[in-house]
C-alpha cells in the first residue's frame, strides 16, 4: 500500500485560543510533547509560513523530517512533510473547532510510503498504531497541560 489516510478528532476541554498557543509553538514542542519531537529548527519564516528541520520519534526511531507549514491563526496549522530517510511524504492537517466543551482537533494526514519495504508493514504501524501514539504523545498532553 503506498498510500494511507489518517484522520481522527478529539476532545480538549479548553478554549481554542489556549489549544492553539501550544499546538502552534513549535519551538516548544520538544518540550511540551517530548515523545514525538526531539528537536524543532525553524529555517525560515515568512508571515505565518514556516520550513522547519525537526528530529522526530517514531515507532522507537529518531529521523529527520522538513516541514513546510503554515499556520492558521486560532485555527491550527497544515503541513507538507518529507522524510527521505523512513521513505515517507505527506500532508497533515490539525485543525481546531471551537465546541460548546472546548476544543475538537480534527487531524488528518495523508501518508506516501516510497519505501517498498515499508509498504509491507505500512497499514498496520502505520495506520491504527501511529494514530494511537500520536494521540497518547500529543493529545493526552494536552489535556495534562489545559484541563485543569
Amino acid at each position: 500500500m503506498k498510500h494511507i489516510h489518517l484522520e481522527d478528532s478529539w476532545m480538549i476541554k479548553a478554549p481554542v485560543e489556549e489549544v492553539f498557543s501550544i499546538i502552534a509553538d513549535f519551538e516548544n514542542m520538544p518540550k511540551n510533547f517530548p515523545k514525538v519531537a526531539e528537536s524543532i529548527t525553524i529555517t525560515k519564516q515568512e508571515g505565518n509560513n514556516l520550513e522547519i528541520d525537526a528530529q522526530v520519534r517514531s515507532f522507537g526511531i529518531s529521523f529527520p523530517v522538513q516541514m513546510k507549514t503554515i499556520i492558521l491563526p486560532q485555527r491550527g496549522f497544515i503541513s507538507d512533510n518529507q522524510s527521505p530517510k523512513f521513505g515517507t511524504s505527506g500532508h497533515e492537517e490539525l485543525l481546531l473547532e471551537k465546541v460548546r466543551e472546548g476544543t475538537r482537533i480534527n487531524y488528518v494526514y495523508e501518508v506516501d510510503i516510497h519505501k517498498k519495504w515499508l509498504r509491507i508493514v505500512a497499514k498496520p504501524l502505520i495506520g491504527w498504531f501511529a494514530m494511537k501514539t500520536w494521540e497518547k504523545a500529543v493529545v493526552n498532553e494536552l489535556k495534562k497541560i489545559l484541563e485543569k
